[in-house]
């Protein structure tokens, strides 16, 4: 992909990385989805937004690089409930050499209501090695280019949450 060919106004502001189906192994004893697996569903959605950016199976296959999360921080605030349907849609809100900061939200799809936000930082990671290298110079503009569209809209305003009481 030649970089000096992308226009970012034709990068999706959010990314749709995932769709979904709430299962029946999925619900806990409070009738609604386990904890557990909505960082299932986000991580797919994880899978997704590498595949857009180009750093997906192939790119780890064919390069002996990957990446693993460093921290992830699940915000919930409407359930969801067996056989309802999501959307995740993802925002790269930073990058840097060897890192990356990804938020997902997931919304149902019957009501369009939020129902969780996931933010991960992660690290770029040289597989031989086991430790942390630099993305790759036309994969580091690349994603650039991706974190100045996803800044061309509102910020989720859950980015950069801690917990406090």
């Amino acid at each position: 992909m030649d970089n000096r060919e992308i226009n970012i106004c034709n990068i999706p502001t959010p990314i749709e990385t995932h769709t979904g189906t709430v299962l029946p192994e999925w619900i806990d004893f409070n009738d609604h989805m386990n904890i557990a697996y909505y960082v299932l569903a986000f991580d797919h959605g994880t899978d997704g937004a590498f595949d857009y950016f180009g750093l997906g199976e192939d790119y780890c296959i064919a390069s002996n690089n990957s990446s693993f999360t460093l921290e992830l921080h699940v915000n919930y605030f409407n359930e969801i409930r067996l056989r309802e349907h999501f959307q995740i849609r993802s925002y790269l809100l930073d990058v840097a050499p060897k890192r990356m900061r990804l938020f997902h939200e997931m919304h149902c799809r019957e009501t369009g209501k939020l129902i969780a936000t996931n933010e991960n930082m992660l690290v770029h990671i040289n597989m031989e090695t086991r430790r942390s290298a630099p993305y790759p110079e036309e994969k580091y503009q690349w994603l650039q280019k991706i974190v100045e569209a996803h800044g061309s809209v509102p910020r989720p305003e859950q980015a950069g949450r801690s917990i406090s009481i």
